[in-house]
């Protein structure tokens, strides 16, 4: 077995997808056949079964390979063992071992038998009359000889075939005579030069010596890959007369020594001494009566010792081929495994292709006419067998010769290899050998992680190489029917409707009841794409079989050529065909065949019914049940496993003699590989998982199967055995009861079957396991089992997610959950979905996956406990044996399941700037920055159509015709027109005279679906166009000086109404374009319009302005609507136009409309705390949802008179997009290319647990996470106080101004609100008493923030340059706080943005430049420390207040000495996601400093040496962090209370890497001793001189920069 890369050329001719000699495939499984005699190493055959063989096969799992041994002469008769049909497939089998094995293929273990030389099966026609002529002085061996065999004409050319014995006949003594016969005739012809040696060793050699010149003496590397050992009995000669040695040796019929054996047995030792003597492993052992009597001590130590030989040898060559196949492995090798395979596969087919000339002809014709324009894929369709495949294999080898010689082709048939079998995996290889053919950009990590990313990479990816404007690329997908994703989908979102030029796509699918071609004509309606695949003619049918009967050197005597075609009158259908000659090859010319079947179904059943004859009924209905009944297929070793587990066919085949073990119970392999050897093509290998997997070819054969073998409750206890496999039910030594016919008591034997782990290793999960035991389980109607043990297990949900994607996990759920009358099922599933934005960001983790999961479902772990609470348990018991450190949750803090977000989803583009819903066909449309338009199915959650054309930013998405019709308005000036169906572009409209954009520029679609009309709308020009003919009907040209900001057409009154900047008003006839007035708007005065909205129903356009007007805008004239604060950022109206919104800095004030057009709805405004972007209404009123600049969606009840129901966290960006469709909101921002869609079905229902609705992150927690404080909200000027236990607000508190910040103190059970009026109000937690008011400095002044100090003694209140320090002390009955007792000006002119105060009166503080002082109150005194590169958002004071952290926005983590005023780490994280501190504390021994980020993680990094300990990403931002005993809590800005413990087992942090999987992320850590030390070797100072500096430079921190007041 040579092992190497590929090289350059072979590379590029896979990736082009040309025809040619193809490399061999790579090895993929261990297997090694056992050469021995029939009866003489029983013993040590018994012994490795035993040992030797799982010790092998844990050692093959670990390194992910499949172990299987193939010892054909176990477990049958000794007459079974030594026939001709057996010699012949034990050569078989080595040849499969030596081709397939990585290492170890032969293992040979020899006695003192040479066993005996078995007659031919066959003689050559030329070699027979040789024979003859030797045997023709002696008439009656002659006789014996032709009368034993019979010509067979129908061999080409003519064999002899070995016929056997009549019944009655004595079968031992002739077939000595027979053999000594031919062995004379043989070595007299050998003799005279009239046959070979090696013709002459046909009947000379035993079977063992066949099998060890095939294993090892013919092969050049089988050194390597070879052992024999050798066992020698001492001065067995001596005692060979005695009736215990003669069991041991070669006798003769007569029980006499056969000497002529015993001289070849030593022959055959000699020469693999003289040969290959570095495979020999001998053992010698004292003579013996019991001759290999494990129970004699010096025959358990050999036998011990051969077993730990063995699996040494074995596991040094299985090492020893890894390491070359390291060495030699390539990157992408999978891809050219994949491509290969199906050349190969193609290759194959095509070998007997013939017929389908004109139909070849056409189709090249077509396809070079499609080259050069936009065309439809093409579909080849026709009945099951009809030849579809072999045509698309013809097809693909013609390409290069249709299209040009650098035509990229692109072959998969469906269904015949893992990476083939689902639409996943097939995108991603079709993706990375497009990429690779043209030398295009890979597909980035972040892109293979989500489905629908790598369906829209594909679309792209196609239209990139049809822009190159070079070489074709045809994509060749044969048996649709076999992806599993289409079979009665109403969609198929991967699938290219429409092909762009020099891009070809054609498809195969059967028609029929398959259901699979009704889908793609529903996807894809042109009658014109669908080409059918007809029968052969009578002449192509006789021509295929011809060349089938000559590629297997066999034809057909005219007696049996008349039969066939008398079986298969005017058959055209090559699969039956096939059939038919596969049942013709076995004919000789002296039997007289049964006739043929005459349609494929019956002749499938005659197939089935020749096995059940040749093998039994109940081996083959299980052999082939067991395959069918798999999900993927079964490998060789599998199938005997799972034989070896099934009680009745163990009891079929030792019916009649006794197995050879009294200790273990297997299947006799032998069996298997006949029934293999007869089933023949109707098997298929495929590669799977690293491994080759058996298959059913055809879908005939399955569908007999299911028939014949699977009805009733047949098909469950298939399924059952599988699942008993899959699991290990019966692994690793545990013993199952049969009791066999000749017994006739239960045994307790060990099947030996392999074992089940979920982790072969560290890194190797058990994949077969992972994707067979969920659906043998839900097959075989064990459902508890499923949810304990899979859906309920969070060792299969790891490992599944881990060594997959969480695709694979979803997967899992979706196909069980049907089936399962469970909520909690539905629970896990949601939550699992909600961990994709952090499995997407950080990737597939197992402390994520857990971490994810437990926050997400200890809302339920109560209220369910089967399922849900089991998980929690599981993940709990992980984390307290977890080795790395990990932060451990507590409690629920991540959004649970059973919320409102359906599903978060991203493309491949630039952030998105347009979207609108097809309600009907349930689309969404999005726009994006990089001017591509993307169809999502929402039902699917998939692209269904990336829509590219357009050059510039897409500005506007109109969807029309009942969601199958949308217009896109861009930034290139043009409109194009699709069809969201097919995916088609109906036309492109150039809409624009200039492509200068500058100047100030609107953009508004409208669509008249009533009179076929699109107006568009954009600086100074208005074009209205005809939507069937894409013909101008009018264009309008305006004042360029004074360009229009709204338009607006009032079908009701067929006006189109503009209003420019100045505030003109024009009126046009919307079917003329002719101008009907103009007016100026009255009581405008220096406003500009901002934004517009119209009223159908009542004819009018609201405008909006800069200013905070909304004027009523119509054919009559104009009114003031409301006069707002502030600039009006947008309007919208609700779907029936009874209610109005308008956006204003950060509220929204709601309309309602009324005769005169709208008046206000409620007193007061919906209040944000940040600018609001956008709105939408709920389709039935009751609702208004927002988005604002902190990337907040809120939903108000409109019921409720403005009630906030819900508070959602949008895409991390500003909320610039809302999109409402009945109860699915979608949400999206222009910074973004995710978006996200809520249902609000729920949104009146309380939720369990209900959030806590905190906007401003001005929260703080007391009793230990009992309660939280924020800002009430509609009214800053109170406290809400919320039970975290009850999920209600307890109580709020009244503050008379706007709070501005909260602090609480924990052992004086305090809070303290600062306000914006700088008054600071101190409320007692536990008690009603008064309320203590501390005075601001100065009148009005707003405060900035407070600190506490860690003893909770001192006060520190920091104003905008002013900082106050009180004292607090025990008092009864409330705590005193005294002062101020220090006050100082900062003296700078940017402002506090941070304070810490301590014990001894020294304050921190930082500022919004990123200054960061240190001050001692008691000496005036102020330290700058290193300043930070931007705004300081946090400081923290250690418990013991030794230690500061800093926190700026540049995501820069300073520790300080506060002893020595120095700096002692500089620490720092950034993601491309988001950057920046957000808060920070140290736990409460001082070790850890737990760090809140902007991008929504949290960090822990060591006090001790500046360490990265762990990342965990909480999907909210964190704005507090409270240091607990263990760890902390924190409360986000989702409404959760995050309550962790940090765990960090071993005393150093560990050595894994805290973000090895995080993307795109970058730690560092500077000392500052190191960088000192760093800087005095450097500079070669001596040590004074060092000291001096420092002492200066100590000195140097001191400056008066602050004013004592």
């Amino acid at each position: 077995m040579s092992v190497g890369p590929l090289s350059p050329s072979t590379r590029r001719r896979l990736l082009r997808g040309e025809a040619g000699p193809l490399p061999a495939p790579p090895p993929s499984s261990v297997a090694i056949f056992i050469s021995s005699t029939a009866s003489d190493m029983d013993a040590e055959r018994e012994a490795l079964q035993s040992t030797a063989y799982p010790e092998v096969q844990t050692f093959c799992q670990k390194h992910g390979l499949m172990f299987e041994v193939v010892d054909l002469r176990w477990g049958i008769r000794n007459i079974e063992a030594t026939d001709h049909l057996t010699t012949e497939l034990c050569l078989e089998e080595i040849g499969r071992c030596c081709k397939t094995s990585i290492g170890p293929a032969f293992v040979a273990l020899i006695g003192d038998q040479y066993g005996p030389c078995l007659v031919p099966s066959q003689i050559d026609e030329k070699e027979w009359e040789v024979l003859r002529a030797r045997l023709a002085a002696r008439p009656s061996d002659l006789e014996l000889v032709a009368r034993r065999f019979q010509r067979d004409e129908n061999a080409v050319p003519p064999t002899y075939v070995l016929q056997a014995p009549g019944t009655g006949e004595a079968c031992e003594p002739e077939e000595a005579t027979l053999t000594s016969v031919l062995r004379s005739g043989a070595r007299e012809a050998w003799r005279l030069g009239l046959i070979t040696q090696q013709q002459w060793h046909h009947y000379h050699r035993s079977a063992i010596e066949w099998e060890i010149e095939r294993g090892l003496l013919s092969s050049e590397d089988q050194d390597q890959r070879a052992t024999v050992f050798l066992r020698e009995i001492q001065d067995v000669h001596k005692h060979v007369l005695e009736d215990c040695a003669l069991r041991m040796v070669d006798r003769l019929a007569d029980g006499c020594l056969d000497t002529d054996a015993q001289s070849l047995l030593s022959n055959l030792k000699a020469h693999i001494t003289d040969v290959h003597p570095g495979v020999l492993k001998v053992h010698r052992l004292p003579w013996s009566r019991d001759l290999v009597n494990p129970k004699n001590q010096t025959h358990a130590r050999y036998l011990k010792e051969l077993g730990e030989q063995f699996v040494a040898r074995a596991n040094h060559q299985v090492l020893e081929h890894l390491c070359e196949l390291d060495m030699a492995r390539q990157e992408m090798a999978w891809l050219y495994q994949e491509i290969r395979y199906h050349l190969w596969q193609s290759s194959e087919v095509t070998q007997t292709f013939c017929g389908r000339q004109e139909l070849l002809a056409r189709l090249g014709q077509q396809l070079r006419q499609d080259d050069s324009k936009p065309h439809t894929p093409l579909v080849l369709f026709g009945v099951p067998g009809i030849g579809k495949t072999a045509l698309m294999c013809k097809l693909a080898e013609q390409m290069p010769r249709l299209l040009g010689h650098k035509t990229v082709t692109v072959l998969r048939l469906l269904g015949t290899s893992q990476m083939s079998s689902d639409a996943r995996s097939l995108l991603k290889s079709i993706c990375f050998q497009v990429c690779l053919a043209y030398g295009l950009p890979l597909p980035p990590a972040q892109v293979l992680d989500a489905h629908s990313r790598v369906v829209q990479f594909f679309h792209v990816l196609l239209h990139t190489v049809s822009c190159r404007n070079f070489e074709s690329l045809v994509l060749l997908l044969d048996a649709m029917d076999d992806l599993d994703s289409i079979r009665h989908a109403r969609r198929v979102p991967w699938l290219p409707l429409n092909c762009p030029p020099r891009v070809h796509l054609i498809l195969s699918a059967c028609s029929g009841v398959w259901g699979v071609l009704d889908t793609l004509q529903r996807v894809l309606p042109n009658p014109e794409a669908y080409w059918e695949v007809k029968p052969l003619s009578g002449n192509q049918g006789q021509e295929m079989i011809q060349r089938l009967l000559a590629a297997a050197k066999r034809t057909l005597s005219p007696v049996h050529t008349d039969l066939l075609w008398a079986s298969l009158p005017d058959c055209g259908n090559p699969g039956r065909l096939r059939l038919a000659f596969e049942e013709a090859r076995k004919w000789a010319s002296f039997t007289v065949p049964a006739p043929l079947a005459s349609t494929a179904e019956e002749a499938t059943h005659q197939l089935c019914a020749r096995l059940e004859q040749t093998h039994g009924r109940l081996l083959v209905a299980r052999v082939l049940g067991y395959i069918v009944s798999s999900r993927h297929g079964l490998s060789e070793a599998e199938l005997k496993d799972v034989l070896s587990l099934d009680d009745e066919v163990l009891q079929a085949v030792y019916r009649d003699w006794t197995p050879p073990s009294k200790e273990l119970l297997r299947f006799p392999p032998l069996l298997w590989v006949r029934l293999r050897r007869d089933l023949g093509y109707c098997l298929a290998r495929r590669p799977a998982d690293g491994s080759t997997l058996l298959a059913i070819a055809h879908r005939q054969l399955v569908q007999v199967v299911h028939e014949r073998y699977l009805s009733g409750s047949e098909k469950a206890e298939r399924h059952g055995v599988l699942a008993d496999f899959f699991s290990g039910t019966w692994s690793q030594g545990t013993k199952k009861l049969i009791t066999l016919p000749l017994v006739g008591k239960p045994l307790n034997l060990d099947r030996k079957v392999a074992p089940q782990p979920l982790w072969f290793s560290d890194t190797v999960a058990n994949l077969r396991k992972l994707k067979e035991l969920p659906y043998h389980l839900l097959h075989s109607g064990r459902l508890e089992e499923l949810k304990q043990e899979v859906l309920g297990s969070m060792s299969w949900i790891s490992c599944r997610g881990i060594s997959g994607s969480i695709e694979d996990l979803l997967d899992d759920f979706d196909l069980c959950a049907p089936h399962l009358d469970s909520p909690e099922v539905g629970l896990v599933r949601e939550a699992l979905q909600l961990c994709r934005p952090a499995v997407e960001l950080r990737g597939m983790e197992r402390s994520l996956l857990y971490t994810e999961l437990l926050a997400r479902l200890h809302f339920f772990a109560t209220s369910h406990p089967a399922l849900v609470g089991q998980l929690c348990q599981q993940a709990q018991s992980w984390f307290r044996l977890c080795p790395h450190c990990v932060l451990v949750p507590l409690g629920g803090f991540l959004q649970p399941p059973g919320g409102p977000l359906r599903a978060t989803l991203s493309g491949c583009h630039k952030g998105i700037t347009a979207m609108a819903w097809g309600a009907e066909e349930k689309l969404l449309v999005i726009g994006t920055q990089d001017g591509i338009v993307a169809v999502w199915d929402m039902e699917e959650q998939h692209v269904i159509h990336m829509l590219t054309g357009h050059t510039g930013e897409v500005r506007c998405v109109k969807v029309f015709a009942k969601g199958t019709l949308a217009i896109s308005a861009s930034k290139d000036y043009t409109l194009r027109l699709w069809n969201l169906l097919s995916g088609q572009e109906k036309f492109t409209i150039w809409d624009g005279s200039s492509k200068n954009l500058t100047g100030p520029q609107i953009w508004s679609l409208h669509v008249d679906e009533a009179h076929k009309v699109v107006y568009s709308a954009s600086g100074s020009k208005i074009n209205a166009w005809n939507l069937e003919t894409a013909e101008l009907v009018f264009h309008i040209l305006g004042d360029a000086s004074d360009p229009w900001m709204c338009m607006a057409v009032l079908d009701s009154q067929a006006t189109l109404l503009t209003v420019s900047r100045d505030g003109v008003v024009s009126l046009w006839n919307s079917a003329t374009g002719k101008l009907q007035g103009k007016q100026h708007m009255s009581s405008i005065k220096e406003e500009t319009p901002t934004c517009a909205v119209s009223v159908q129903k009542q004819g009018k356009l609201i405008t909006g302005f800069s200013n905070g007007s909304i004027f009523l805008v119509s054919s009559e004239g104009d009114r003031l609507l409301e006069k707002l604060p502030d600039a009006v950022r947008f309007l919208v109206v609700s779907e029936d136009e009874s209610l109005l919104a308008a956006g204003f800095g950060r509220s929204v004030r709601i309309f309602l409309a009324d005769s005169q057009g709208f008046h206000r709805f409620m007193a007061a405004d919906l209040e944000h705390e940040d600018m609001v972007e956008t709105a939408v209404f709920g389709t039935e009123n009751n609702l208004i949802i927002t988005g604002s600049l902190d990337a907040l969606v809120q939903v108000w009840s409109l019921s409720e008179q403005g009630t906030l129901l819900d508070i959602l966290e949008g895409v991390g960006a500003p909320v610039s997009l809302l999109a409402c469709c009945g109860a699915l909101v979608a949400s999206a921002s222009w910074q973004s290319s995710s978006f996200k869609v809520w249902d609000l079905s729920n949104a009146h229902r309380p939720r369990a647990p209900a959030p806590f609705l905190d906007r401003t992150g001005l929260t703080a927690v007391s009793h230990n996470g009992g309660y939280v404080y924020f800002p009430k909200i509609g009214d800053k000027n109170k406290v809400t106080i919320w039970d975290l236990a009850e999920g209600e607000e307890h109580d709020s508190l009244d503050t008379s101004s706007e709070v501005r910040c909260l602090e609480v103190a924990e052992q004086h059970k305090l809070l303290f609100t600062g306000l914006v009026s700088g008054v600071v109000l101190v409320f007692p937690l536990n008690s009603r008493q008064d309320v203590i008011c501390i005075p601001p400095p100065e009148a009005r002044k707003a405060i900035s923030c407070m600190s506490l100090s860690k003893r909770e003694d001192r006060l520190a209140i920091a104003y905008d340059n002013i900082v106050l320090v009180l004292d607090i002390s025990p008092g009864d009955p409330c705590p005193l706080i005294d002062g101020p007792r220090y006050t100082f000006y900062t003296q700078q002119p940017e402002t506090i943005s941070n304070v810490a105060v301590l014990t001894d009166y020294r304050v921190i503080y930082g500022m919004t430049n990123g200054d960061l002082f240190l001050y001692e109150c008691a000496n005036s005194k102020a330290f700058p420390l290193e300043a930070h590169r931007s705004r300081v958002t946090c400081v923290e004071v250690s418990h013991k207040e030794q230690l500061l952290a800093s926190g700026s926005e540049d995501a820069l983590l300073c520790l300080w000495d506060l002893q020595a005023c120095k700096r002692k780490f500089q620490m720092s994280y950034t993601s491309s996601y988001c950057r920046g501190v957000q808060c920070a504390c140290f736990s409460k021994d001082d070790k850890y400093v737990y760090v809140g980020l902007k991008d929504r993680s949290i960090l822990v990094w060591s006090v001790l040496d500046g360490t990265l300990l762990t990342v965990q990403f909480v999907h909210a931002v964190v704005n507090r962090i409270i240091p607990t005993t263990s760890g902390f809590i924190a409360p986000t800005r989702h409404g959760y209370l995050i309550r962790e413990r940090f765990q960090c087992l071993l005393a150093k942090a560990s050595q894994q890497d805290p973000h090895k999987n995080f993307q795109k992320a970058v730690w560092m850590v500077k000392s500052s001793q190191r960088e000192a030390l760093a800087a005095a070797a450097g500079a070669f100072q001596d040590l004074e001189s060092d000291s001096a500096q420092g002492n200066e430079s100590k000195s140097n921190k001191c400056s008066q920069v602050c004013l004592i007041v």
